[in-house]
């Protein structure tokens, strides 16, 4: 397994829309599930950092993960351009393995 990690900064106006567009079953998660590699989206938010959010995207592995960004490019820029307008930043924090 793979965990896909970002953290955002999300001004009080637009909570409420990026929490509908990026929770387990939002716009983002909607589109992983797809892909048959892709197993769950996690949504948490900072307990100190109001505002502050991480997404952890559950795949299969990184080769699925990329082929599906591949493949699915379209829609993938399609998503993330009209979600743009609800952070003040994003940033990816990294692409994580399972150790076993």
């Amino acid at each position: 397994m793979i965990y896909v990690l970002w953290e955002f900064i999300v001004p009080p106006v637009h909570r409420a829309a990026f929490e509908a567009a990026y929770k387990p079953d939002g716009v983002w998660a909607t589109l992983f599930r797809r892909d048959p590699a892709y197993h769950e989206t996690v949504l948490i938010q900072d307990s100190e950092q109001v505002g502050r959010y991480l997404t952890v995207d559950v795949w299969e592995d990184k080769d699925s993960y990329l082929r599906f960004k591949d493949r699915f490019a379209t829609e993938y820029e399609r998503i993330d351009e009209e979600c743009e307008e609800l952070t003040a930043s994003e940033r990816p924090v990294g692409i994580f393995d399972q150790i076993r």
